[in-house]
């Protein structure tokens, strides 16, 4: 059964559209000798390009044409795990910043944790793009990766120590029962070798995981930070393997729906953002002005992160994704993109909590790296969207990472809460400089750098 679908083709040669007769099957181009209207099915027993009859059940687990190219209320409801996963890396962060631990070994076990968190949502996000969500088959494994999700939070706390194995044996358990349904009701369609080819990858890190889980301390984060390597690196790479010509030209790109979810996982991130600031203001008296200042100024941080996000670039990423040349090049460097983004809005909720808690006296160098370096790494983010949709980068967000880098060697002299003004400020000047430059001119349009000529 040979299942027709809108998206944007990658092949060798580029997106291109498809001529009468002709559709897409899962990854490859497929002709068939009747049109088929659009959604409807082409008769069982129809062959793929190796002359080999396409499986129904396969074909039935694919995206079907003509369906909403949106979110359904079935990703947005998996979403909600991810602000408590997201706070409970940041409360992991406050409290080894508070005490003064060692930061820098600190810092780098949240980010493990929190890349581990991001992967298993992106991937998450592709299987909903790539399938049919409506399946049962599919439903069941949103749940098993929200359920997943969830013990892994729970464990972050400990996650480097007593609940190591429940952290890591949640997130290989997801992506290995995603791979052991996926993969056989796919028996002989050719999206089988895709998705043969990301069960392999997470099969090999889960190797590292598991046993870093076993052994303690220093092997523990040596082989944990092999593991997230593998399985960021394979993303990246869009999963080849030995087995597969596959490459990522030839992924299937809906424009649209892929690029609301990035824009949704943004919005989870600012989520956290208002849970982290607003628990801890209402942990504090509220009788204290410095408190309620530094609540105030975060809320403001939090609505200024949102504007410079969707101005313009925000906007048009789909847009761009359908005018690219090579889709999976954009959406790559997306990726990367809402990752840097996402852990800057992390860090920000770490300093603005410490702010809430103590925004006068001494200001700590621990706290000037997520309190500066927070909206730092969300305009390197930032740019990177720019980039990918207009194939430039407007000097503000140069000027402002730069500001935020320059003036923080300055801000040890300065207690928390101008610490935090001070990020305000630079935020505040790229918005209003985002605004200027859009008064009076008729609205850009996506250009990236691999768009169509």
């Amino acid at each position: 059964m040979l299942v027709a679908r809108r998206f944007v083709p990658i092949t060798r040669g580029g997106p291109t559209r498809l001529p009468r007769g002709v559709w897409s099957a899962g990854i490859l181009r497929v002709s068939t000798r009747r049109p088929v209207r659009r959604g409807t099915n082409t008769r069982i027993g129809q062959a793929g390009r190796n002359g080999r009859p396409m499986s129904t059940r396969a074909a039935a687990l694919l995206r079907k044409p003509g369906q909403p190219q949106r979110p359904s209320l079935l990703e947005l409801f998996f979403d909600l795990v991810f602000i408590f996963a997201l706070n409970r890396v940041s409360q992991r962060l406050v409290e080894e910043f508070t005490e003064q631990r060692i930061v820098l070994i600190e810092a780098g076990e949240a980010l493990v944790l929190l890349l581990a968190f991001m992967v298993l949502w992106f991937v998450t996000a592709w299987v909903t793009d790539l399938y049919d969500p409506q399946r049962p088959q599919l439903q069941v494994l949103v749940y098993t990766a929200m359920l997943g999700a969830l013990v892994m939070a729970v464990a972050v706390p400990q996650a480097f120590g007593d609940r190591s194995l429940a952290f890591a044996g949640a997130y290989v358990a997801v992506h290995i029962i995603r791979g052991l349904v996926i993969v056989p009701l796919l028996r002989g369609h050719e999206a089988q070798r895709r998705a043969a080819g990301v069960f392999f990858w997470f099969t090999l890190s889960a190797v590292p995981w598991i046993a870093g889980a076993i052994v303690t301390d220093l092997a523990r984060s040596l082989l944990w930070t092999i593991a997230i390597a593998i399985d960021g690196a394979a993303l990246l790479l869009f999963y080849p393997a030995p087995w597969s010509r596959l490459t990522q030209r030839q992924w299937p790109v809906l424009a649209e729906y892929l690029s609301e979810r990035y824009r949704q996982f943004f919005i989870i991130a600012l989520g956290e953002l208002i849970l982290t600031t607003g628990s801890a203001y209402s942990d504090t008296s509220f009788r204290r002005g410095g408190a309620a200042a530094a609540f105030a100024v975060s809320f403001i941080t939090t609505v200024l992160l949102f504007r410079v996000y969707v101005f313009r670039a925000g906007q048009l990423l789909p847009e761009a994704i359908r005018a690219a040349a090579e889709p999976a090049h954009l959406i790559r460097e997306a990726f990367l993109a809402h990752v840097l983004m996402v852990a800057g809005i992390v860090a920000v909720a770490v300093g603005y909590e410490i702010v809430i808690e103590h925004p006068f006296g001494h200001t700590n160098a621990a706290w000037i790296l997520v309190v500066l370096g927070g909206p730092m790494l969300f305009l390197i983010g930032r740019a990177l969207v720019e980039h990918a949709v207009f194939a430039r980068v407007s000097r503000s967000r140069i000027f402002g990472a730069l500001a935020l880098a320059g003036a923080s060697p300055f801000m040890t002299l300065l207690p928390p809460l101008a610490v935090a003004v001070t990020a305000v400020i630079v935020l505040a000047g790229i918005a209003a400089s985002d605004a200027v430059h859009a008064r009076g001119k008729p609205p850009e349009r996506p250009h990236p750098a691999n768009a169509r000529q």
